[in-house]
């Protein structure tokens, strides 16, 4: 850059005015590119970051989503074990009873008559 000289004529003055405008102005184009660039720069790194994050989400909701789908399939399982259980416990109970009923058909009778009389009679107290 040019430093003015006291001893300069107006026309030199204005001649080094237009020289060291210039000069800027060319500064100035050449700033305003390379920003440009680094704008340019910055946004394919941020698009690149946000196809990478995007790629990352998906992987992460497909492996939650495995899990969720073997967790409910165990489920699933462990819940049909348990019916086994307790449709075994329950013709366990029906078979003793029925052994029960066969060893004293009497007896089974009068439970059964007593039962019924007891729920006869308290449904009739409702009404």
């Amino acid at each position: 850059m040019n430093t003015p000289d006291p001893n300069t004529t107006p026309a030199a003055a204005t001649s080094g005015l237009k020289e060291n405008l210039s000069e800027a102005t060319t500064h100035l184009k050449s700033a305003a590119g390379a920003a440009g660039e680094a704008l340019r720069g910055a946004a394919s790194a941020a698009t690149d970051e946000l196809r990478l994050g995007k790629a990352n989400v998906k992987a992460e909701l497909a492996d939650s989503a495995l899990a969720g789908m073997a967790a409910a399939e165990l489920g699933g399982q462990a819940a049909r074990e348990q019916v086994d259980v307790l449709l075994d416990k329950g013709r366990d109970l029906i078979d003793s009873a029925a052994e029960l009923i066969r060893e004293r058909p009497l007896a089974s009778f009068g439970v059964a008559f007593a039962a019924g009389w007891l729920v006869a009679a308290l449904t009739r107290r409702d009404r």
